[in-house]
């Protein structure tokens, strides 16, 4: 079976002055979380759409998704966790006590502010999970990289060659991933940016998936102004 966990318990600090998370301001005609949520909810090829959210604004996204999709059992609005690892950890529970986990169960994760996700990145995460366990989704490097450790003097300048910005999803056999993190100790749980990194720490695979510069993350209100342009002429077209 394949899972989708659209990640919604982001705060939005980084949006500057509004009252409610990011993933919940309007976008277009649409919340931010619908537009994403839409790109799995429309794919035949998820069992479900597990959508885990900080525990405040879960009734607050059970209403936006009600609203927007209409009565579904597909989408299921779930407590998050303390972490973005915990969260997900929290998803796969919910797969676990509902469906069971076996080695071939798949989840796709996804920020739920990367409401420009395409069809063809979500199939190509499926696919690569299922062939070689795990895969991150990402674009090459455009500018230099540059390493500064203190934030007074370069330290490294690394070949942009070899540099990659990561997007999502990341996708995983869901079994694999939750055997790497139990296994994790409180010390590398504590540097973790995202789940590709328990692989990384433990030496495992992790396929590269080519993204689109325009699957971009909504975090400062720069980005909002760029996803309303998009999203006016995405909606333009559709009208």
């Amino acid at each position: 079976m394949v899972f989708a966990i659209v990640l919604a318990g982001g705060k939005g600090s980084r949006m500057g002055n509004t009252d409610m998370p990011k993933q919940f301001m309007k976008l277009g005609s649409k919340p931010i979380l619908v537009h994403t949520v839409e790109k799995f909810f429309v794919n035949s090829r998820f069992e479900k759409v597990i959508v885990p959210t900080h525990k405040s604004w879960v009734e607050h996204a059970r209403n936006l998704i009600e609203k927007n999709l209409g009565e579904t059992d597909k989408v299921v609005v779930i407590d998050g966790g303390e972490t973005r690892n915990d969260t997900i950890m929290n998803a796969i529970a919910y797969i676990e006590e509902n469906y069971g986990l076996d080695e071939d169960t798949i989840v796709v994760t996804h920020d739920s502010v990367r409401p420009f996700v395409t069809h063809r990145i979500i199939d190509e995460n499926i696919d690569c999970a299922a062939k070689y366990g795990a895969c991150d989704t990402m674009v090459s490097a455009a500018d230099t990289i540059v390493e500064s450790c203190d934030g007074e003097a370069i330290t490294s300048i690394p070949i942009r060659d070899h540099m990659y910005q990561g997007q999502t999803p990341q996708s995983f056999k869901a079994k694999r991933l939750k055997e790497i993190f139990e296994s994790l100790s409180d010390e590398e749980k504590n540097i973790l940016t995202d789940a590709c990194k328990m692989y990384v720490l433990k030496g495992e695979h992790v396929h590269v998936l080519k993204g689109e510069v325009f699957n971009i993350k909504i975090t400062y209100p720069f980005d909002m102004k760029v996803a309303q342009s998009l999203i006016g002429a995405t909606e333009d077209l559709e009208g």
